[in-house]
């Protein structure tokens, strides 16, 4: 598997072709994707004639930049002109939206090949993509365990070679555990940095468009062609977008790196533990300054976490009522009618979130809960300024544990727990990166979680590019065949 930088590399040297290129991920696609389940919808007609577009280009050498010819995936939740998109969820099976999120436009504008939209939980909601309503994704390591979620088929496509790069999104630690499952690298960036225009919206204020990559070279490249200020969205950051890749000088000496005491307690796997600690000795090696901090309101994240998600959900998804689009079952009267279309087109854990929501913002409990829950949520971000104000990034680690069995935490609960530690930078909107960092006795993959300040990608993307070229853990690839 070739990263994107080495592809367009080769297609500049006329050493490849981006329809040749094309033509092989569809062929494993074909072989492979049957085993991983990865994709929901595979776009090989559209695919290919954008590969002619940009092997055309080469010829005239005047490609587009340095995404041009790249193989994508996307996730299935962001909105795609004339090409079915689902959120894994019955309720928009056969939704075809008619323009593309700002995102996928500005990949197709960068000349990237989109090669189909990847399976997830539905709208976005679980940890393992478990929920999807259509099928279940393995991980390439361990093809018996979950490759995480909600984006575990962009995470999958990549791990396994059905993809160049993928996005995802991150609400609460979507892209960062299930890279951390699968052996890549899953970014983060500052909430708004991306647009969310045509992403189908679970928790507007935690919602964050993510890209997976083998490197971060190609982190930089995914992150570069599709940050910006957009008009269409209102949380959109107008801050300048920086050079990523000028960003990856592979120098840290002096960065102060900060390691909270509360992500290494109760709870951590202890192979992870040693991974992550070696990481941490790793970037002390390289010459950055390592101390302890403390984020004593860690503890509050989860609980916290979900009431803010369900009830911004339970806001968001009562617009899946059979009148407009999606799914409808017909009924006696109106209020029947919405009543049997959603509780056929909604899976388990989406109905169990949307009457958590709805009960956070009833009459008599709308400041109990929601209310509570936004003032925690300041003291969590409070937190996070005070360590800033003594270290440059926070190096700890993504998941509590590695990738589980298929059924293994049937307990809601146990499920929720597992992004104990992706959850505190989701809701406060900082960037945050998992980088492989070893295995553990099993073979499984481990990632090292990096947390930097608002729209300081750049620190973020440098640091763990240093520690990425140090160590041999991302050039590591499952076999699937």
């Amino acid at each position: 598997m070739q990263t994107i930088h080495e592809l367009t590399a080769a297609f500049t040297k006329g050493e490849s072709s981006p329809v040749a290129v094309a033509e092989e991920y569809f062929a494993r696609i074909a072989a492979l994707d049957a085993t991983v389940g990865a994709y929901l919808t595979v776009t090989r007609d559209e695919a290919l004639a954008a590969a002619r577009a940009s092997e055309g280009r080469y010829r005239a050498k005047q490609p587009r930049g340095p995404l041009d010819g790249a193989p994508i995936a996307l996730k299935d939740v962001f909105a795609t002109q004339g090409v079915r998109t689902t959120c894994g969820s019955k309720i928009l099976e056969r939704f075809i939206p008619p323009y593309d999120a700002t995102m996928v436009a500005r990949l197709k504008a960068a000349g990237a090949v989109l090669l189909g939209k990847t399976n997830m939980d539905e709208f976005a909601m679980g940890s393992s993509t478990e929920h999807s309503a259509f099928q279940l994704t393995r991980n390439p390591w361990d093809l018996a365990r979950v490759p995480g979620g909600s984006s575990g088929g962009s995470a999958a496509a990549v791990a396994g070679g059905l993809a160049a790069g993928s996005f995802g999104t991150d609400t609460g630690g979507s892209v960062r555990q299930p890279a951390a499952f699968c052996g890549v690298v899953g970014f983060k960036p500052t909430y708004g940095r991306i647009s969310r225009y045509g992403l189908i919206a679970f928790a507007s204020s935690l919602d964050h468009v993510a890209p997976f990559a083998l490197d971060i070279h190609d982190t930089a490249l995914l992150l570069g062609a599709t940050a910006g200020h957009d008009p269409l969205d209102a949380t959109s950051v107008s801050e300048p977008v920086p050079d990523y890749v000028a960003a990856l000088s592979g120098q840290v000496k002096g960065l102060r790196v900060g390691v909270p005491d509360e992500y290494f307690g109760e709870g951590l796997d202890p192979e992870i533990d040693r991974a992550v600690r070696a990481g941490i000795d790793t970037l002390r090696d390289l010459g950055a300054a390592v101390e302890r901090v403390s984020l004593p309101t860690t503890k509050y994240g989860v609980a916290t976490y979900y009431i803010v998600a369900p009830a911004e959900a339970s806001s968001n998804l009562a617009r899946y009522d059979g009148v407009k689009y999606g799914l409808r079952v017909q009924g006696k009267d109106l209020i029947d009618m919405v009543s049997r279309t959603r509780a056929a087109g909604f899976g388990a854990e989406v109905k169990r979130r949307i009457m958590l929501g709805t009960y956070a913002l009833s009459t008599g409990y709308h400041e109990a809960y929601y209310g509570q829950a936004q003032k925690v949520r300041t003291l969590v971000r409070r937190d996070f300024e005070k360590a800033f104000a003594r270290v440059d990034v926070l190096a700890a680690p993504t998941t509590p544990s590695v990738a589980f069995k298929h059924g293994e935490k049937a307990d809601p609960l146990a499920m929720y727990m597992n992004d104990v530690y992706t959850i505190p930078a989701s809701m406060t909107g900082l960037p945050a990166v998992s980088v492989p960092c070893g295995f553990n006795g099993a073979g499984l993959p481990i990632g090292l979680q990096l947390i930097g300040r608002p729209l300081d990608e750049p620190t973020l993307l440098r640091a763990a590019h240093a520690y990425e070229q140090a160590t041999p853990w991302h050039t590591k690839r499952p076999r699937l065949g």
